[in-house]
């Protein structure tokens, strides 16, 4: 009851961090092995990247490119045979395929954004961002963080969607 005598109503809708930790638990299996397969991939998207980039001398414009389009093939294999091997259904692999090279396609986008963001800051303040390290960074961790983020949910909604999961 407050002073004057009136109840008080308490908020029964969650909040941000319960609906958060709820949808963590409701989908911490396909989280977990989206994980596992994006992390594979990252491995060889970084390795690679930094083999064409600092190895062979290439652009980091096309060595981004070449070791994005190699990790993400390897990475739809593993999302549609582990991931979200359940919500195959009926959809053809090449259907499925270029969906996932679609939203990809836009993750890719956001990296290179990334990188671009850099390569003007670089213009502004070369001694911090002329440099291999942040254009690793820009590339490889702010361009893949966000991508994955957007990746993870086109995936689920668009790509690996199954009718009789359509709502969880």
């Amino acid at each position: 009851m407050t002073t004057t005598g009136t109840p008080t109503t308490r908020d029964t809708r969650p909040g941000l961090i319960q609906r958060a930790v709820g949808l963590l638990r409701r989908h911490a299996g396909e989280l977990f092995r989206f994980a596992g397969v994006g992390g594979t991939a990252y491995i060889v998207d970084v390795g690679l990247f930094n083999v064409l980039y600092l190895g062979l001398d290439w652009s980091y414009w096309y060595a981004k490119i070449l070791s994005a389009v190699l990790a993400m093939t390897l990475a739809f294999f593993g999302n549609r045979h582990w991931t979200w091997r359940e919500r195959r259904g009926t959809a053809a692999a090449h259907r499925q395929y270029a969906l996932y090279f679609f939203f990809n396609g836009i993750g890719l986008l956001i990296a290179l954004a990334c990188i671009w963001a850099n390569s003007g800051l670089a213009s502004v303040w070369p001694q911090y961002f002329d440099n291999a390290l942040a254009v690793n960074l820009a590339a490889n961790v702010f361009g893949v963080g966000l991508g994955s983020v957007f990746r993870f949910f086109a995936y689920r909604t668009w790509v690996f969607n199954s009718p009789k999961l359509a709502g969880s």
